[in-house]
């Protein structure tokens, strides 16, 4: 329904626009126009479309949070619970092992981090 309706609105338009059937025509069709999109009945089409399409949007919105929310769970299921990886970092490198030159801290996060 949804195609049929497009083809028979790009086929007014392309008529409209490209005919070459004279002012009189135009006047034609543009009155029929404003008699159609002025009918109640068209008003309440597009008021109940426009409603529609709002609560299809939330539903839409609701489907992708839940989503989301389902992956990151996953996401956390699957790594575990290894907790902050920032607050990892700095107890690596603030740890009682982290005394000494820069390079012997280097060497000791490298070494701490490679192990599990």
């Amino acid at each position: 329904m949804r195609f049929r309706l497009g083809v028979i609105m790009g086929f007014g338009a392309g008529y409209v626009l490209g005919s070459r059937a004279g002012r009189e025509r135009y006047e034609q069709i543009r009155r029929w126009w404003g008699q159609f999109t002025g009918s109640p009945t068209v008003h309440r089409a597009t008021e109940r479309a426009r409603e529609l399409a709002g609560e299809q949007s939330k539903r839409a919105l609701y489907a992708v949070q839940s989503g989301v929310g389902k992956a990151g769970s996953a996401v956390k299921e699957r790594l575990g619970d290894h907790g902050d990886p920032a607050t990892d970092m700095e107890d690596l490198v603030s740890g009682p092992q982290a005394s000494g030159t820069a390079s012997e801290v280097a060497e000791t996060t490298i070494e701490g981090a490679s192990q599990p």
